[in-house]
């Protein structure tokens, strides 16, 4: 083994072996993979190998979909067998509303250009005729799906990373990992060190530890995950995979046999204190016992499986993430380590997460956003034992279950509070989550259940929302917005650095807010945030409760070296409360020692005021469209500040606002939401953001390419629409004009003061300028109107009262 290299990839399961051949491909020659054991060892050779392409999102489903073209070529390309057969897959509904997830799947499907066909029971049964077809209430037929041989993917991938010069080591076991100056620079082995300019941690199982190994938080454990393999019975290899998550259970041909898993709601943990060094190729002792609550109800919808006998019940270890998705990255500890581990569907997601993992290391960025697998989601906690042992059990049980909008997650819940947070509860607040953050998501009044009950159509808390929905609007609300990550930036350099990195112009006095958009060398948007210049080389940034450590890492990758500048995490150093609405002046008159008139204190400005005794820096700004104030207070002056407020505002008919009203008030805006409507894939000129450029201002980042964007026009427009029909929406819906379908919505909701469903979403520039067009929402497609301005107040007369 030699003694250095420019990559080193730890892990040749069929994620590592998959990064190290397209690195190949990219022209990268100086690569290592080492592998501890022997190539797909850990979870890739027990691996069930069932291929399935579609998710929620865009990228996502585009990621698993070039695997699937990989999957096509490599046996030809490598010479290495796969056994890949592309033999489509079947998901039948067992339940009416089971069928209504289906359904608005098959609607994303057809936004992405995807070929899902549904079909009834008695079709389904034509594709599959072991299938029984009682409580089928129909099916979705996925053609291009089908099934691989795990062992001999990994092995071609790695066949082909050889051929591009890629050099692999077996039975080579990580040690340790030197770190110096923010870098890895070497890994210590028991075969001897090796020094390298790039460390990625392909480890699977072994993710968290070998993270640990560097300083880096890995939020990934992983469970138990069992299933049976059946005598020979005469079974088609032929067969569509086929999955009826109802009953909670997968199967696909194996040997003239089926084999059948599933998905237990509390599977037990593995490797909860270190997943042991010399785990290889072993598996775990079966539990039929346990196995039943799967094997029961798959033989209800597959009889033969009372017939055929049992080959072996296979029990192995399945890497799991804190949120069920897998964890890919450049880690924000380290300026030259990714990460790419909890992969509960490794196999399938290997191909599309192998080239975005080489376009992230060789090029900057994955080539698509892929901000739902992003290291950086996930904030310190996520990465504990306790946390990852209940949310990982948690995530693996709900992977068969219907994912509702709005749901939550329930384990590894009250970390992180407000110190409103028991205030609010006895007020009635209905709690959901937010990186760690307990937020109230909506306000029980009394006589109503405080509790969610989801639902695809009108949820329980619809019409609670509504209500403050309309105090906003027509009165006063406040809303506990203290989980806002913030942080303040300093020193000599501070200024020049953050005029270089911000879209927007900064050069304004002390006591500015600026609404900036943080941009890439493309010119695609990397993060969205106010900035409050505090003093002349000194800001205050806030951003999202979900995006303290994506932002933080990118402003901290950018800075310069020398300690001209310092970036400080104060998120829980300062409480906020936001007063919002058109009373809002007025009950802020009676407890603030400061004028707080539209003369004296203009939107988009800061100031520092004494609201009853609390200290407080007040930004005018709203995300809302009212009249209103963020107030930042030290978290001990949180509680005294919401008393103070709500008793100056009762009189006005103030309410207690949660977050799910933000989303239809901010969609009756236009305002956006990074990670949905804009994202690294978007520039904000085709975001309608164009006004918070400074092309004029000097050089920034972004700036070259910004400037070209302008000049040509952008490629794609975001547009509003608002549906006539009380249809349901959420994101993810087609956006069809004349029976084409032109783009895909990114957000949506419901505008209680328009009284109308709001979506927004993309489309070709040259196809953006008409008034009529479709919006197919669970497969039914309902006349949609395209808005040029805001739905609400355009001419801002409200805010800048």
């Amino acid at each position: 083994m030699k003694d250095t290299a420019e990559i080193v990839i730890i892990g040749g399961g069929a994620i590592g072996c998959s990064i190290a051949y397209h690195l190949a491909g990219m022209g990268k020659r100086d690569v290592v993979v080492l592998e501890k054991s022997g190539l797909t060892h850990g979870a890739t050779w027990h691996a069930a190998g069932l291929i399935g392409q579609l998710r929620g999102k865009r990228n996502l489903t585009r990621m698993l979909q070039y695997s699937v073209e990989l999957f096509d070529r490599l046996e030809s390309e490598t010479g290495q067998a796969t056994d890949w057969r592309k033999v489509g897959s079947l998901r039948v509904a067992s339940s009416e509303a089971r069928w209504q997830e289906i359904k608005r799947t098959a609607t994303t499907a057809r936004s992405f250009g995807f070929e899902l066909n549904l079909i009834s029971a008695k079709e389904a049964q034509a594709l599959f005729p072991l299938m029984t077809t009682e409580d089928v209430v129909g099916a979705a037929y996925i053609p291009s799906d089908g099934y691989i041989d795990p062992s001999s993917l990994t092995q071609a991938l790695a066949k082909g990373a050889r051929q591009g010069g890629v050099a692999f080591h077996e039975g080579v076991l990580v040690t340790g990992i030197e770190v110096k100056d923010r870098r890895a620079v070497a890994v210590v082995t028991d075969h001897g060190r090796i020094a390298c300019e790039i460390l990625v941690n392909a480890a699977g199982m072994w993710g968290r530890d070998i993270g640990a190994m560097a300083g880096v938080r890995v939020p990934a454990g992983a469970v138990e995950h069992q299933y049976l393999v059946t005598e020979k019975a005469g079974v088609s290899s032929d067969l569509p995979t086929f999955r009826d998550p109802d009953k909670r259970f997968y199967l696909k041909p194996e040997a003239g046999g089926l084999a059948v898993g599933g998905w237990e709601p509390d599977p037990p943990s593995f490797g909860e204190t270190g997943v042991p060094v010399a785990f290889g190729r072993e598996l775990l002792g079966s539990n039929f016992e346990r196995f039943e609550q799967i094997a029961g109800p798959a033989a209800e919808r597959i009889p033969l499986l009372n017939e055929v006998g049992v080959r072996n019940l296979i029990n192995g270890p399945i890497p799991v993430s804190a949120d069920g998705e897998p964890v890919m990255g450049k880690a924000p500890e380290l300026d030259n380590f990714y990460v790419a581990c909890g992969f509960t569907a490794g196999i399938a997601a290997c191909g599309g997460a192998g080239r975005a993992m080489a376009e992230w290391i060789v090029e900057g960025a994955p080539g698509m956003d892929l901000w739902a697998f992003d290291i950086r989601r996930f904030g310190p906690h996520h990465s504990g034992r306790r946390y990852l042992r209940e949310r990982c059990a948690e995530a693996y049980g709900a992977y068969y279950q219907i994912h509702w909008p709005g749901e939550e997650a329930h384990s590894g819940r009250g970390a992180r509070r407000s110190p409103l947070y028991r205030h609010l509860a006895e007020r009635g607040a209905v709690y959901g989550s937010k990186s760690g953050w307990e937020r109230p998501n909506w306000f029980a009044p009394e006589g109503v259940e405080p509790l969610d009950r989801p639902s695809f159509t009108r949820p329980n808390w619809f019409e609670q929302v509504g209500a403050e929905h309309k105090a906003v609007r027509e009165r006063a609300g406040l809303i506990d917005m203290s989980s806002f990550s913030k942080f303040e930036l300093s020193g000599p350099g501070a200024f020049g650095f953050l005029q270089g990195l911000a879209a927007n112009d900064l050069d304004k006095p002390p006591g500015s807010v600026t609404y900036t958009q943080l941009c890439n060398a493309k010119g695609g948007i990397e993060a969205d945030l106010t900035v409050t210049r505090l003093d002349d080389d000194r800001f205050y940034l806030v951003t999202g409760s979900g995006f303290a450590v994506h932002d933080r890492s990118w402003i901290e990758s950018h800075m310069p070296r020398d300690g001209s500048v310092a970036l400080t995490d104060v998120t829980s150093a300062r409480a906020v409360i936001n007063l919002c609405g058109p009373e809002a002046r007025g009950i802020l008159e009676r407890v603030a020692d400061g004028d707080v008139s539209n003369e004296a204190f203009a939107f988009m400005q800061a100031r520092e005021l004494r609201i009853g005794y609390a200290p407080a820096l007040a930004l005018r700004v709203t995300y809302l469209g009212e009249l209103g104030w963020e107030l930042h207070v030290p978290s001990e002056y949180a509680a005294h500040l919401y008393e103070t407020l709500w008793q100056a505002g009762r009189d006005a008919g103030v309410a207690n606002v949660g977050y799910r009203a933000i989303e239809g008030l901010r969609l009756e805006k236009r305002y956006l939401y990074w990670g949905a409507d804009i994202t690294p894939d978007y520039t904000p000129y085709e975001a309608g953001l164009g006004f918070c450029v400074a092309l004029g201002k000097g050089d920034f980042l972004g700036a070259e390419a910004l400037a070209r964007a302008k000049q040509e026009g952008p490629r794609q427009t975001l547009c509003c629409f608002t549906l006539e029909a009380d249809a349901p929406v959420y994101g993810g819906e087609a956006i069809l004009r004349g029976g084409e379908v032109l783009g895909v919505t990114t957000s949506g909701g419901y505008g209680h003061t328009v009284g109308k469903p709001i979506v927004l979403g993309y489309l070709p520039a040259e196809a953006a300028d008409h008034d009529d067009y479709e919006i197919e929402s669970f497969c039914e497609r309902l006349p949609a109107r395209r808005h040029g301005r805001a739905l609400y107040d355009p001419e801002r007369k409200r805010i800048l009262a």
